[in-house]
């Protein structure tokens, strides 16, 4: 047994470089050396991090929200439990192939029948048939209608030898896929701070509106003021009272919904930050910092995406995974062999269990071939093989996804700032011709509803104008997020090495 042991042993070593299944290597990704679309060649005053985006937007109420979603948020609270889940799995696949050993330890009473077949065996192997104590023979055998109690004590050992790499792919699986774990949680990082931002500055834009409207009211009330005067003594006709008070109507119409509007962006900031809907309420009421153009936001390479994007290396993690596999059902297609072994103490008495008299050792190995199973392991090697096929395709997607969530950005950022340049150019003249009619006015040229008219065309205009500029900041939280930046700010997976988790897994703690 002993030789055969060793023998096993060392066929084990000088198989442990024998790994089946193929050798996983990171696929090769074709990338444009630019990105196509039209690219901002202005340079910023201060290179934007994108490690940490949303500052470039100076403004530090939106900080402090992203800060404390990326800390306190309930998404990245699940997506790390999702990276402690797949840590202790990878910490369960390095187990495999490795020995087990487990204490046992028990006693036993057996009271023997005085009517079974084995009592007259009992009675002739006791020859005169006196017993000693205990109901037991001179000869050791215990007499029919009396009882013998054993005592055991020990250590059983098992050990599947990991010859052909199975268990050792397993581990390259969950060790990947522990990582694909991680780069998912950042990459609900990366989504989170967007969401945040996005949700902040349409809030920010609802309360511009209401002051536009809040003016246009203002202006309307005094039209339909001078309108209903010029119509009673007869310098007007009565319709365009009447149509200056349906424009006021209008205007006071469009601030209901504006502010239910600022009431839901306020609770779904809440909630992405962890709280009840209208715990920020309060807070929300008001803002500090004045809303500034968006900040000009740098490409890069198109080879950047591959680095820096979450999902891009969450998808390479899971194609690695499916890759080892294979290797996983290879391996069931070879031999496996087990060696077992049992140390235990053995008596009838405690008093003498602790001697060598009492030492009784087993040990045996088991060779297992597969012959003959229909094609059910071929056909798991198959699926293997399929599943590898469509983690490299959900790769290529994910890759060509993420070169379109950047170009997309980038021409509706540039279209939008020819429009913007339009608006701009708009507000300018309309803002002139107040001048000017305020002029005429004063000397007496028109009427003081020309005026008003004037004032109320300059705030439409305005009106487009920073409905323009907000759409250039979502333009831009969109291809900061396509670019794959925010995650670093995120919670950080507790450091816990993979043999403290493996104490941890095996005490229950």
């Amino acid at each position: 047994m002993k030789n055969l042991s060793k023998s096993l042993l060392l066929g084990s070593l000088a198989l442990s470089a024998c790994t089946v299944g193929p050798d996983y290597a990171p696929p090769e990704t074709a990338l444009p050396p630019a990105f196509s679309g039209p690219v901002d060649s202005s340079t910023p005053e201060e290179p934007v991090d994108l490690a940490a985006w949303w500052k470039a937007y100076d403004d530090p109420q939106l900080s402090a929200l992203i800060d404390l979603a990326l800390a306190d948020s309930p998404d990245i609270a699940i997506a790390l439990s999702r990276v402690r889940q797949a840590r202790l799995q990878e910490v369960a696949a390095r187990t495999r192939g490795l020995p087990s050993l487990s204490a046992q330890a028990g006693v036993s009473h057996v009271e023997l029948s005085k009517n079974a077949g084995l009592a007259n065996l009992a009675r002739a192997f006791s020859g005169d048939g006196t017993t000693g104590g205990g109901g037991v023979a001179p000869n050791g055998l215990a007499l029919p209608g009396t009882g013998i109690t054993t005592y055991s004590a020990g250590f059983d050992a098992g050990w599947e030898l990991d010859l052909f790499g199975g268990a050792r792919r397993g581990v390259e699986g969950a060790q990947a896929r522990s990582e694909a774990m991680v780069w998912n949680a950042r990459d609900a990082a990366v989504m989170l701070a967007g969401e945040v931002a996005q949700a902040y500055f349409a809030l920010r834009f609802d309360a511009q509106q209401l002051a536009v409207i809040d003016a246009e009211i203002a202006a309307q009330q005094r039209i339909v003021a001078i309108a209903g005067h010029n119509a009673d003594v007869g310098l007007s006709p009565r319709i365009d009272a009447i149509n200056a008070r349906s424009a006021l109507n209008a205007a006071q119409a469009r601030m209901a919904p504006i502010r239910a509007d600022m009431v839901v962006r306020r609770h779904a900031i809440a909630i992405l930050l962890g709280q009840q809907p209208s715990a920020l309420d309060e807070q929300l009421q008001s803002f500090a910092a004045p809303l500034l153009a968006a900040p000009v936001v740098p490409p890069g390479l198109p080879s950047d995406l591959l680095r820096r994007r979450p999902d891009i290396r969450a998808a390479e993690r899971n194609l690695a995974a499916s890759s080892a596999d294979i290797g996983v059902a290879v391996a069931d297609l070879y031999p496996k062999f087990n060696l077992t072994g049992m140390a235990q103490l053995i008596s009838t008495a405690l008093t003498s269990l602790i001697s060598g008299d009492s030492l009784q050792l087993t040990g045996s190995a088991l060779g297992q071939f597969p012959v003959f199973d229909f094609g059910r392991s071929k056909a798991a090697i198959g699926q293997r093989e399929a599943a590898r096929d469509e983690a490299y395709l959900q790769y290529r997607k994910t890759v060509l996804g993420a070169l379109r969530d950047v170009e997309d950005p980038l021409a509706q950022i540039d279209g939008e700032r020819r429009r913007n340049g339009a608006l701009a150019q708009a507000v300018a003249d309309a803002a002139a011709n107040a001048r000017a009619m305020q002029a005429r006015y004063a000397t007496g040229f028109v009427a003081e509803d020309e005026v008003l008219r004037a004032q109320a065309m300059l705030l439409a205009a305005q009106e487009q104008l920073a409905a323009s500029d907000a759409q250039l900041r979502q333009y831009s939280i969109t291809l900061f997020k396509a670019l794959g930046g925010g995650w670093e700010g995120m919670a950080s997976v507790p450091d816990q090495t993979m043999q403290e988790q493996g104490a941890s897994a095996q005490t229950g703690s």
